[in-house]
């Protein structure tokens, strides 16, 4: 039998647990990982990883349905779904073993099943009903991750109904999709649906699309989306999703109050996502549960001695990377590190990978005025860019705000082509606690993408070259 006494135990090996696991492993402690079904978690095997791979795919068919604009000339255009999901999974299949291998690299024991607290300091963990073992540790974190939420009268089914996972497994591309929800899941599978030739319908109960975004960048989005021949619905709310034997019959209800009907092959719901908090023994413990996510304090400790959490399990935003910082914040503090930070939710950068992509850090310009800011605001269209006329992607905005009086960078929010790679610059800039002076100092290589950023951080301060 394998030994049941560790210094920390993992309970999930998504982005937080195995990184949390890895992390602990590094500085000398003995770790066990409980995963009950894939290493990676749901963001490597059903989210960030096999969606990237799918959108990819409509991405090269959108390019290739215009090749004449780059005096390209292509024969009949088509495309084998099964292929194009066999490549997704194969994808999530190869990095899911990776982490397997990082995994047994750094000496981390993985108990294949699932992980339940028994007692202080102790964790029962089951496959299939039966006992695998009872382990025994000092530290505990819970990273057990979220599910999709249904809504109170529409639920996947699974067939004409789909959550997130069966939209990434399609058998055959469906002729039309109505999404319910634009976040950044709904938004991305309607995206790829749309550019794989489907009819797109999105029903958004929120004012906007993309409501977590800043209000510019929502808009700009939705006119993006409206002119590619999406049908978009903000204010509005479903009432009704009643499958028939081929197809789903929608009732909602638009923002002036009026009543829709459509008949669609499948119904997205991508409504949000709530912790997984059942069945992991926290009845009878002082870990509190708030609106299904665990409670915890800045050092993701709850209010359990030894017991943590981090990922989506304790709430948003609900991001892959957020999940890997909150478990070295947490193992370095176990470890009685002395740098230790804890995490500062508005570095946290939000990426959505539809086309056009869109991505964000910091504060909206709506919040920073909220919180009492004076500020200046830079903005710079992607046609004022060469390389983004180079590449026939021209259309899109890059935006940045600073605080008036102290120069400080509060947020900056983008959509265009690429900008899921180039927010990191603003994401070091604000973990540096970068000015706009070094900004502007800083020399940016011609012709990339990346001199909208720079020349955003000039147009704030009335010194923008290019339009």
């Amino acid at each position: 039998m394998a030994d049941t006494k560790f210094d920390l135990v993992v309970v999930g090996g998504g982005p937080g647990g195995y990184v949390a696991a890895i992390r602990a492993a590094q500085l000398g402690m003995k770790v066990a990982c409980v995963e009950r079904e894939h290493l990676g978690g749901i963001c490597l095997n059903w989210g960030c990883i096999p969606t990237k791979a799918l959108l990819r795919s409509s991405e090269i068919f959108h390019h290739l349905n215009h090749a004449g604009d780059f005096g390209l000339t292509v024969g009949d255009v088509g495309y084998d779904a099964g292929k194009i999901v066999e490549r997704s999974r194969q994808v999530a299949g190869r990095l899911s073993k990776g982490v397997g291998f990082l995994l047994k690299k750094n000496k981390v024991t993985v108990f294949d099943g699932e992980g339940k607290l028994a007692g202080k300091g102790k964790l029962a963990v089951t496959k299939d009903g039966k006992d695998v073992a009872t382990l025994e540790a000092k530290n505990i974190i819970l990273a057990t991750g979220a599910r999709a939420r249904d809504l109170p009268d529409i639920k996947a089914d699974g067939k004409l109904i789909w959550s997130y996972k069966e939209a990434m497994v399609p058998d055959a591309m469906p002729k039309s999709v109505l999404v319910i929800g634009s976040g950044a899941i709904g938004i991305e599978f309607a995206s790829f649906y749309h550019d794989m030739g489907a009819e797109v319908t999105v029903v958004e109960v929120v004012d906007r699309i993309l409501p977590a975004e800043d209000e510019e960048i929502s808009d700009l989005a939705l006119k993006a989306f409206q002119k590619q021949g999406m049908t978009l619905h903000t204010g509005a709310k479903v009432k009704a999703a009643k499958p028939a034997q081929k197809t789903v019959a929608v009732t909602f209800e638009t923002s002036d109050g009026k009543e829709q009907k459509k008949t669609v092959d499948r119904v997205v719901l991508a409504v949000g996502i709530t912790g997984n908090v059942e069945d992991i023994g926290l009845e009878g413990t002082k870990v509190e549960v708030d609106r299904g996510h665990i409670v915890v304090d800045e050092w993701l400790a709850t209010g359990e001695p030894g017991v943590y959490a981090i990922g989506d399990v304790v709430g948003p935003p609900w991001l892959a990377h957020k999940a890997s910082h909150e478990g070295v914040i947490c193992v370095e503090k176990i470890a009685g590190l002395e740098h230790v930070q804890p995490m500062i939710k508005t570095n946290i950068p939000g990426c959505t990978y539809c086309r056009p992509q869109v991505a964000s850090v910091g504060l909206t310009e709506a919040a920073a005025m909220e919180q009492g800011h004076k500020l200046k605001v830079g903005r710079f269209p992607f046609i004022g860019n060469g390389k983004a006329i180079a590449l026939g992607d021209d259309q899109g905005l890059v935006k940045t705000i600073f605080d008036a009086d102290t120069g400080e960078l509060l947020g900056a929010h983008m959509i265009g082509a690429e900008v899921t790679e180039l927010i990191q610059g603003f994401c070091i800039a604000k973990t540096l606690e970068t000015t706009e002076v070094e900004l502007m100092e800083t020399i940016f290589p011609h012709p990339t993408l990346s001199e909208m950023m720079h020349e955003s951080v000039l147009a704030a301060y009335d010194r923008v070259i290019h339009i």
